[in-house]
């Protein structure tokens, strides 16, 4: 089964940076960045790129290069970015909301690293590197000495633009990298489909080193628009909420459990900050529709939440769907939606063969999105990308290893991971799916559940719940999922907790979770 999105024509040249140049040209005065009190035209902020993309070039860091950045969100940022963009390199993000020895090991998986941007406050973070480190404002002053103008740096859209780290199945650090027309194609996209302009401002929420980031940083500059940073090296969901209140923001891009704790936030407190937005764009995890149905049906929400799907190694974003058309009812689970422009979903078995309509298979991404691998990788994780052949022409695909199908009404359905299925006595299940009826329970808010083994090497299934309002009793639990879950698929334990902790990128931690359940039994009203 094929979901074919729209064919629309890019330019010859699909390079992201040109956009921004173009709206530096035409609204020179435009806001382009606001971070912490500070503020930078488009014209301002295309005179620092230029400035540091000579720079680059005039140390031999130019086209092909990698240039790594370890910055808190800033307007150094988003030159450093830009800069790298014009010298013809890809940026690598090294998010400093990591701790230091996880940033040590990605350095370590980077071939041919050139330089890294820092500031004094992240320089310690990455060092020793075994590539330079600059800080952007100890160069403030030679900077100013170069060019105001860009570097005359052919760029194509086959070129590398940005690479983000990836566990994928391993759990070994990947680079995903990512080209110019695949970059350009999403933002493209994006702003055709729905519509967005110079008034689009953004705010940025989630951690620089998620895929996410990406374009939530890049797509207000390629419309034009106003990018807003938060002044915070991890989210805080109280800044983010008075950011909104006080500034014409329209648009968010974030992870599904990020866009809970806004809601949350904005349910709990008042004011319609969130629901008065165009637009939130959100995914990366399995969606608990029942956190957004308040806030959705709340009377004055205008804002469209946009449920969408993708994966770094294909410029993040494959499809998406409108959550106002969902139906519990109709639905066991929320669809992912249509394929973005240029872009094509296949469902396949095994043998790389078509799956029927409406039958389960895994979830392969083709068109402009797919990126160049992983670099300096090799062995099994780059043998993802292959090549089929679709109708006598060989065609260039992701295998994501995610399990799926299209519905009846041509949306994609994501089920799980192909291989998260675990043996719990004698029966293969898959925990999303506890988590979705745990989910479904009264009084529950939330829940994930994680897989443990025992001393004997079998596995056991660890529920972690949040209560809507006192903890929930472990047999009372166990008792109401029996209604509906075979006994091998009722975790063994039942954990009541206050919130459910989340990654630097804004998803559920559950090695976090995993470490919890490593820890002597303290009964199941224990706060992780």
């Amino acid at each position: 089964m094929i979901l074919q999105g729209k064919r629309v024509a890019l330019p010859p040249s699909p390079v992201v940076h040109r956009r921004f140049e173009e709206h530096a040209r035409t609204t020179p005065d435009a806001l382009a960045v606001v971070w912490s009190g500070r503020q930078v035209t488009y014209a301002e902020l295309d005179a620092r790129a230029n400035r540091f993309a000579h720079f680059l070039t005039a140390h031999g860091h130019g086209r092909g290069a990698k240039v790594g950045i370890c910055l808190d969100y800033s307007i150094d940022m988003i030159v450093a970015i830009l800069g790298t963009l014009k010298a013809g390199a890809a940026y690598i993000p090294f998010d400093p909301a990591y701790p230091a020895a996880r940033l040590h090991l990605l350095l370590g998986q980077v071939p041919d690293l050139a330089l890294i941007v820092a500031s004094p406050a992240t320089a310690a973070m990455v060092e020793p590197a075994g590539a330079e480190v600059i800080d952007l404002e100890q160069l403030a002053g030679h900077l100013a000495t170069l060019p105001a103008t860009g570097p005359d740096v052919h760029v194509t859209g086959d070129d590398l633009c940005y690479a983000v780290f990836t566990s994928g199945s391993t759990g070994t650090p990947k680079l995903a990298a990512v080209r110019h027309e695949g970059w350009f194609n999403l933002m493209n996209w994006l702003q055709l489909e729905y519509g967005l302009h110079r008034g689009s401002h953004n705010l940025v929420v989630s951690a620089f080193g998620f895929d996410l980031s990406q374009r939530a940083l890049m797509t207000p500059l390629f419309c034009g628009a106003t990018q807003h940073l938060m002044a915070s090296r991890n989210f805080d969901a109280m800044l983010a909420h008075r950011m909104l209140t006080q500034y014409d923001i329209r648009v968010v891009h974030c992870a599904s459990s990020t866009l809970y704790l806004l809601v949350d936030w904005e349910n709990a407190r008042g004011g319609d900050a969130l629901a008065r937005l165009d637009y939130v764009l959100f995914g990366g995890e399995p969606l608990k529709s029942e956190r957004l149905t308040r806030f959705a049906r709340r009377p004055g929400t205008t804002c469209t939440l946009l449920h969408q799907y993708g994966v770094a190694e294909c410029t993040d974003v494959a499809t998406s769907y409108d959550l106002a058309h969902y139906r519990p009812g109709e639905h066991d689970i929320a669809p992912v939606g249509r394929p973005a422009h240029n872009t094509a979903i296949h469902l396949l078995d095994a043998e790389l063969r078509e799956v029927p309509a409406g039958q389960y298979g895994e979830i392969c991404i083709s068109g402009a999105g797919v990126g160049a691998g992983y670099l300096g990788g090799s062995g099994p994780e780059n043998a993802k990308f292959t090549t089929v052949d679709v109708e006598g022409t060989p065609l260039r695909l992701y295998r994501t290893g995610d399990r799926g199908l299209i519905d009846d009404r041509g949306q994609l359905v994501v089920a799980g991971r192909m291989d998260a299925q675990v043996k719990v006595r004698g029966m293969r299940i898959d925990p999303t799916d506890v988590e979705r009826a745990l989910g479904r329970l009264t009084g529950v808010r939330e829940a994930a559940v994680v897989v443990t083994y025992n001393d004997s090497g079998e596995a056991e299934l660890n529920a972690f719940v949040v209560p809507l309002g006192n903890d929930l009793a472990e047999d009372d639990l166990r008792t109401r999922l029996l209604w509906t879950l075979p006994r091998n698929m009722v975790p063994s334990r039942f954990t009541n907790i206050l919130r459910l902790p989340l990654s630097p990128h804004g998803k559920v931690d559950r090695a976090a979770l995993a470490d919890v359940c490593r820890t002597p039994y303290a009964g199941s009203n224990s706060l992780a």
